[in-house]
């Protein structure tokens, strides 16, 4: 009779386990659910894989502060050494696409774990490389890593948090590149005086192994998820629905944003879709050629070019108007580093709110005037575009990922998706790079017509999302 009991449907129609997964509550208090299928704490989820992203940016901005130094060891001219951080681009917009495909036939948890894996093999490549071409080598090793850690970190977020939840989680996640650039600033110089070349390299490729073990043990999808990555039908599922997913768990229990109406169909009906995520055809990826994702891509592809446009040049700039050049790289770092506050409030914003439009075109708005106002001011203005990119325009950070998680809800175009996604980021910063530098002329002066037409490109981007139909 015991065991009747425990399977008997309840007067709502469902299971006491069918509940536990859409209520994503469970005996451990962190929203696992009894057997391991439900939600886990937004804030823990976000705080995890934000560890695994910083662990792998230290090693991507391990090199600025220690140039000089690497370009003394390895005998490179200033041109050659501009590849240590470069083939982070080119390695962006080669292995993005692949990166969404591996996602979705193994797993979005098991590739962060790999791409950790990538990140030390890529260290150690480049601790043990006889000469620059090696050298430069392993960076676009580190960079293939970065590429497949970021392109899963949102997918995995669908995956374990709550659909009202996400932004928040996405908010804490989103900050990855921020804290682990401050945090590569503040420690490659001290362990380069203290350990040299090697001790860096072998310290960065240490945590970026201890965040692997970590994302391993402590993060945990929903198991609806992890037979969907594999192409297979959850353990004892009837009809390739597994029995807690079944009746519109199926959504839920993935972490979509949005159930599509016929996932929420399929699911009503007790059956698997036809086609696992792992074997989608090209044709079920047309609507990332929806006008509306297109307009969103615009916006993306506009936000990195303001990044990068910052982060590379407005150093050199004010180091020429006689910035001392510690003061001139916090300049363009503080924004980065005020995002760490921004970004998880916009977040908790829009989970309160329901809505992401509204704070991704205000944080878009600044970006193009806030460039400008670095590029061509040393005064009192210069600290307002600051202060202002920092607490609005990098608040988009986390809203980004959100966003699209809205724009695009079918489960099984998750992990491709974000493969474009991440793509169209490696393409917005590879303009940024190498675009602004063409508008700032050959001695890198002409600030106030590069500034001008960044600004442009930054209202453009802003309308962009503006039409785009987005909750």
């Amino acid at each position: 009779m015991g065991e009747m009991r425990m399977t008997e449907p309840k007067p709502n129609g469902r299971t006491e386990a069918e509940r536990a997964v859409r209520s994503g509550s469970g005996r451990d208090g962190i929203g696992q659910g009894e057997a391991g299928t439900g939600y886990q704490n937004p804030l823990f989820v976000g705080m995890v894989l934000l560890v695994a992203g910083v662990a792998v940016a230290m090693i991507q901005y391990k090199v600025p502060t220690i140039m000089t130094a690497l370009m003394a060891q390895f005998s490179m001219d200033a041109q050659l050494a501009s590849w240590l951080m470069s083939i982070f681009t080119l390695a962006s917009i080669v292995v993005a696409l692949p990166s969404g495909m591996l996602a979705a036939r193994f797993g979005a948890k098991k590739m962060m774990v790999v791409a950790c894996g990538i990140a030390v093999v890529g260290s150690v490549f480049g601790l043990l490389a006889p000469g620059a071409p090696e050298f430069i080598a392993s960076r676009a090793v580190e960079g293939a890593a970065l590429t497949v850690l970021t392109t899963c970190g949102p997918i995995v977020v669908r995956q374990c948090v709550r659909p009202e939840k996400i932004g928040i989680a996405m908010g804490v996640w989103g900050i990855w590149g921020c804290v682990g650039s401050t945090a590569a600033a503040l420690l490659a110089p001290t362990l380069f005086e203290a350990a040299g070349f090697s001790g860096v390299w072998a310290a960065f490729a240490v945590v970026a192994a201890l965040a692997a073990v970590l994302v391993a043990v402590a993060i945990r999808v929903p198991r609806a998820c992890v037979s969907e990555s594999a192409g297979e039908a959850a353990p004892g599922a009837a009809g390739g629905v597994a029995p807690e997913t079944a009746g519109g768990g199926e959504a839920a229990a993935c972490g979509a944003a949005v159930a599509t109406p016929d996932a929420r169909a399929r699911a009503s009906a007790g059956t698997a879709p036809s086609a696992a995520p792992s074997r989608l055809p090209l044709s079920a990826y047309r609507p990332l050629l929806r006008r509306d994702v297109l307009l969103f891509f615009v916006g993306f592809a506009v936000f990195n070019i303001c990044l990068l446009a910052v982060l590379s040049y407005v150093p050199t700039i004010l180091q020429m108007q006689g910035f001392d050049p510690t003061l001139s790289g916090f300049v363009s770092t503080a924004p980065m580093l005020l995002s760490v506050v921004s970004s998880p409030l916009f977040g908790g914003m829009s989970d309160r709110l329901g809505r992401t439009k509204p704070l991704l075109v205000a944080s878009m708005l600044v970006m193009g005037p806030c460039t400008f106002l670095l590029y061509t001011q040393t005064g009192a203005l210069l600290w307002v575009a600051v202060a202002v990119m920092g607490l609005v325009g990098m608040g988009g950070i986390g809203m980004f990922l959100a966003g699209y998680a809205k724009l695009v809800p079918d489960p099984a175009l998750a992990a491709g998706s974000m493969g474009v996604m991440i793509f169209v980021q490696g393409l917005g910063q590879f303009l940024g790079s190498y675009l602004v530098q063409m508008l700032l002329g050959p001695q890198l002066d002409q600030w106030l017509f590069a500034g001008a037409v960044v600004m442009a490109l930054g209202l453009a981007g802003t309308v962009s999302l503006a039409l785009c139909r987005l909750r």
